[in-house]
């Protein structure tokens, strides 16, 4: 305690420092003074009394120096000394300080905010208990490595395999609620009864579904979503063991899920009912509608797991040789299944945003180099007066510690609101089905990040400048005119940092003129169709009340015709999948006439209207279009498109050729009557497949997408589309009206090519900048200690167009050199990026051309303003300064 008392003491005398200085001034003046009468009363003269006193004494500065160190903390002491000594000279360097401070929080801003993205994508755990032992069972075809599950198969899989403790399956959907506004389509997930329980999420109310619920005898039960439990009930505590309406059926409410539980792949579904296999699809093991999802047993892998249901999967087909040929298996983690496609996007601008970090670190130790320069001075004469080579360690330590925090504090704040507004750019439909965004923050990970990039830039800061801090350099520091070894050093490593950086910006540019390349070459991607002025809208007929196929039809065909007969519209069809939506929905096909081997000839299906083409304007190749009372009581007929006709007709003339299903019944034999362009059926970027059209009304269903073409602002069109549907059924539901345009903007392939261009055009332009100040930098400084020797070569006849050379000469070789280096390191880093490629090489000789010209056209202007001041150096001042 005693011990603590007086460590305290001192701290509290840092403060009074002055005041407790100047009391012991007066004491130990007083004791000098009795000391000297008494010498006085012992005989010594006045001089020999005072030198007497003060020799007792031990010295007067000594004295003060013993004093003042037990008074106060000595280390404490002195680093408050380093910290205000580092604030004046920020301060006393305003441009460099602002200068140093920005460059370094706009890396760290952008590499903090990328990291969170990464953190909440790639790192952080799914919200369930054990997320690691979850998986995503799929099965998997020829185009679709993740295809849907059969249920037959689903049971099989679940029943056969040993390694999950259990599996599950899941099936987006949608119901039409009623409520007191009216009939409302509201997002929905029909999931078998273990669901909830392997993911392990218990509800906030009610029970889980028991086992045995989802039986085709089970009761219709739902579980509400938290947001739905407060947006349509209120958040009462009764609703459990209420009834509701969906699509017209009564179902009961058992159970509410907690506020925290998302589940990624369908994080919009609001209410949870059972999976009753009774519907057509379900009784055949050639009908896939179904995701299945696993938790592995301990100790199991997800290899083995795969294994395991590769075995079943075989077995299956062996016993099942029509349905289950070929059909293949994809187990995979389900964090890996949910953010998989975003990873190597994630992982790339990462990359882009420590490339930058990178450079703005090189450019604040180009900057601290050239001000240790200026400082060599200073330093030499704190030594020559006593100051230790640590003492003056100490102090750059210091200094690059405060601007390491103050770049990285401000860089730690922009990052925040930067990661918000990169979260508000992602598309409505996106953000559903990456809910890990919404809670996207400095958390203790991203913490972590940014104190690693605080520590190694302090490190670094504190270096740089050290590393001029050798005796001969600061014996040199006294002499006048030393600008001769060390000078041409630091010019050597100034150079090497501005090479790197070079370098580095022209990997970052080379990177953002291919992302730009490919983003530009999939806006202009030829879709087969034209986008601009058609709406879309997907309709939702109520089951109850459309329980019959005639009764579809004609609901169908009315809405069709009175959305066609809106002010502005030219035409209006209907379809089961919007163009640029996925290789999905397909079908198996067999030619009849030709031999059969067993293989599935899978193909894209889509069921469209007569009007469909038309509507969409797309080209005829052969044949006709569907005409428009092709209902199921007139003959089959099918259309195809290019890529069908060419992969299995080759030269051969596909019209009024028949196929029907693998089996060839005879109510499934359709004759092809028409050929149309390869619309592209799925994203921007995947391939065209084999794709077949059917008439809608030859094969019903109760979910139909609206496409409609305006010759006006298809804009205007969109608030008109459910009430002239609802003039028909109220009860009918209308939900995503959207421009075709708006759809493919916002589809995930567009908006990842988009948003990785823009952020790495972004960070190549800040590289660019900063690497331009860079290279200002070294020349300008350069000019600086050459000033003696322009002086005399111009003296001795240089002419101004010799300096120009001279000094755009120096830049010149040091932007060829970047230049070269980052040529050959971006064809390197481009080989990384070809899975985000599309159209365009990653040796693309245009844009390695382009960004080698700006970047050497950038450096030659960094390089004239120094060069123009060096041109007008007059050689007598010059001399005369010297």
């Amino acid at each position: 305690m005693k011990s603590l008392r007086a460590w305290l003491m001192r701290v509290a005398g840092m403060f009074s420092r002055e005041q407790r200085r100047a009391g012991f001034d007066l004491e130990l003046q007083n004791h000098i003074e009795l000391q000297v009468e008494e010498n006085l009363r012992a005989g010594m003269g006045a001089f020999e009394a005072r030198r007497a006193a003060l020799m007792k004494l031990g010295g007067l500065e000594k004295t003060r120096q013993a004093y003042s160190e037990r008074g106060t903390v000595p280390f404490l002491e002195t680093l408050m000394q380093d910290l205000r000594f580092a604030g004046r000279q920020l301060r006393k360097n305003p441009g460099f300080s602002v200068l140093a401070v920005l460059m370094l929080m706009v890396g760290v801003a952008a590499s903090t905010a990328i990291f969170a993205f990464v953190d909440a994508a790639l790192l952080k755990p799914l919200p369930y208990p054990k997320p690691d032992r979850l998986v995503e069972v799929t099965e998997s075809v020829s185009f679709m490595p993740r295809a849907n599950l059969s249920y037959l198969d689903y049971l099989d899989w679940k029943r056969m395999n040993r390694e999950f403790q259990s599996m599950e399956a899941f099936r987006p959907t949608a119901y039409l609620l009623k409520t007191a506004s009216g009939t409302e389509p509201v997002p929905g997930e029909m999931v078998s009864d273990g669901f909830f329980r392997t993911l392990g999420v218990a509800p906030l109310l009610g029970r889980d579904f028991y086992a045995g619920e989802d039986l085709p005898s089970g009761p219709m039960s739902v579980m509400l979503s938290f947001p739905a439990w407060q947006k349509y009930y209120g958040g009462r505590k009764s609703v459990v063991g209420e009834a509701v309406s969906l699509n017209g059926i009564p179902y009961t409410i058992v159970g509410v899920m907690p506020k925290t539980f998302e589940f990624a792949p369908r994080n919009n579904a609001e209410f949870w009912t059972a999976l009753h296999a009774t519907d057509s699809c379900s009784l055949r093991r050639s009908c896939h509608n179904l995701t299945g999802i696993a938790r592995l047993n301990d100790g199991v892998s997800v290899a083995t797991a795969r294994a395991n249901i590769i075995t079943i999967a075989e077995e299956l087909e062996r016993e099942y040789p029509v349905t289950n040929r070929g059909q293949g298996v994809s187990v995979m983690s389900l964090s890996e299944a949910i953010v998989g496609d975003i990873r190597p996007i994630l992982l790339t601008l990462l990359a882009g945003a420590g490339l930058l970090l990178l450079i703005a670190c090189v450019n604040v130790s180009s900057l601290l180099l050239v001000r240790s320069e200026s400082r060599k001075r200073e330093i030499a004469v704190r030594g020559a007066l006593g100051a230790s080579p640590w003492r003056l360690k100490r102090q750059f330590i210091t200094e690059g510690l405060i601007l390491a925090l103050i770049g990285s504090g401000l860089g730690m704040a922009v990052a925040y609101g930067l990661a918000r507004v990169l979260v508000q750019l992602v598309s409505r439909d996106m953000i559903i089905h990456m809910p890990y965004l919404e809670g996207m923050g400095l958390n203790l990970r991203v913490f972590g990040f940014i104190m690693t990039v605080f520590l190694i830039a302090a490190v670094l800061f504190s270096l740089t400048p050290m590393s001029r801090l050798s005796s001969v350099e600061m014996r040199e520091g006294l002499t006048e005119g030393a600008r001769g070894s060390s000078g041409r050093g630091w010019r050597r490593l100034g150079a090497n940092l501005v090479i790197l950086e070079l370098a580095v910006a022209v990997v970052l540019l080379v990177c953002a003129g291919l992302l730009g390349k490919s983003f530009y070459h999939l806006l202009h991607v030829d879709l087969n169709f034209e986008p601009q002025h058609l709406a879309t809208a997907m309709v939702v007929l109520p089951d109850a009340v459309y329980a019959k196929d005639a009764q579809i039809v004609a609901v169908r065909r009315e809405i069709v015709r009175r959305v066609g007969n809106l002010p502005g519209v030219t035409s209006a069809s209907a379809t089961t999948v919007i163009p640029t939506s996925c290789n999905c929905n397909t079908d198996w096909i067999r030619f009849v006439g030709r031999p059969y081997d067993g293989k599935h000839i899978e193909v894209n299906q889509r069921d469209v209207s007569a009007g469909y083409f038309t509507t969409l304007q797309t080209k005829l190749v052969r044949g006709r279009f569907f005409i428009e009372d092709e209902d199921a009581g007139k003959p089959l007929v099918a259309i195809i498109n290019k890529a069908f006709a060419k992969k299995y007709f080759g030269n051969e003339d596909p019209v009024g050729k028949r196929m029907g299903d693998t089996e060839l019944t005879p109510k499934s034999i359709k004759e092809i009557v028409g050929v149309v362009d390869d619309l592209r059926e799925a994203s921007l970027d995947a391939e065209i497949v084999p794709a077949v059209y059917y008439p809608i009304d030859q094969n019903t269903d109760s979910q139909f997408a609206l496409v409609v073409r305006s010759k006006q602002d298809v804009n205007t069109l969109l608030p008109v589309l459910a009430p002239t549907i609802h003039a028909i059924d109220p009860g009918v539901g209308v939900v995503e009206e959207e421009t075709m345009t708006q759809y493919i903007s916002d589809s995930q392939s567009a908006y990842l090519h988009r948003s990785s261009a823009w952020m790495v055009t972004g960070f190549a332009g800040l590289a660019l900048l900063l690497s331009t100040l860079g290279l200002y930098g070294v020349i300008a400084y350069s000019v600086s200690q050459r000033e003696r020797e322009i002086g005399v070569r111009m003296a001795l006849g240089a002419q101004r167009s010799a300096v120009y050379r001279l000094i755009l000469g120096e830049a010149g070789r040091l932007a060829g050199w970047g230049i070269a280096a980052g040529v050959v390191c971006s064809v390197g880093a481009a080989m990384l990026l070809r899975s985000l490629l599309f159209g365009v090489q990653a040796w693309d000789a245009g844009t390695l051309a382009t960004v080698a010209l700006l970047l050497g056209t950038s450096a030659m202007f960094a390089a004239y303003v120094p060069a123009r001041r060096a041109a007008s150096i007059s050689p007598q001042e010059a001399l005369r300064s010297e």
